[in-house]
């Protein structure tokens, strides 16, 4: 079984439902063959985003989801630790709101694309992005989120 360690920041604590984020996270890991995997999941602010986006990208813009590889073994439980992905909830609920869905729907695609990434996946190259959104979206279908990445 995955271990998924999961922080929301206190604003957001009460929008979240986090076992559905635990399930999105778990779900990626199960159909990628990662299922004994541990990673983070953090749901903070739109300016945390954007300072880790400028560190360690050098864009200095928000964004929704950054995932940070790591590869260590998790000292809690030896599993291999894939890393962090953090999302902005107030960027991932005016998406949700442009797209005419729910916010939770929204937050399971970037916990899915997040880990996705943590596994090697990418979608700079158009090969590699249709690999990448057939996973996303077989991922969000079995867990009862219909959203087709953009």
């Amino acid at each position: 079984m995955p271990t998924i360690h999961l922080l929301i920041d206190p604003p957001y604590q009460e929008k979240v439902a986090a076992e559905r984020l635990v399930a999105a996270a778990q779900a990626a890991l199960r159909d990628q063959g990662a299922a004994d995997a541990a990673l983070s999941v953090r749901i903070t602010d739109d300016a945390a985003l954007q300072r880790l986006n400028a560190r360690y990208r050098g864009i200095h813009a928000v964004t929704d989801v950054l995932s940070f590889e790591d590869g260590s073994l998790d000292p809690e439980t030896g599993s291999l630790y894939l890393g962090d992905v953090v999302i902005a909830y107030p960027r991932a609920a005016a998406q949700a709101a442009r797209g005419d869905h729910p916010v939770a729907w929204e937050l399971c695609l970037l916990v899915v694309h997040g880990v996705l990434h943590l596994l090697g996946h990418d979608h700079a190259e158009p090969g590699e992005k249709a690999r990448m959104w057939a996973a996303q979206e077989r991922i969000l279908a079995s867990l009862g989120c219909p959203l087709s990445p953009a």
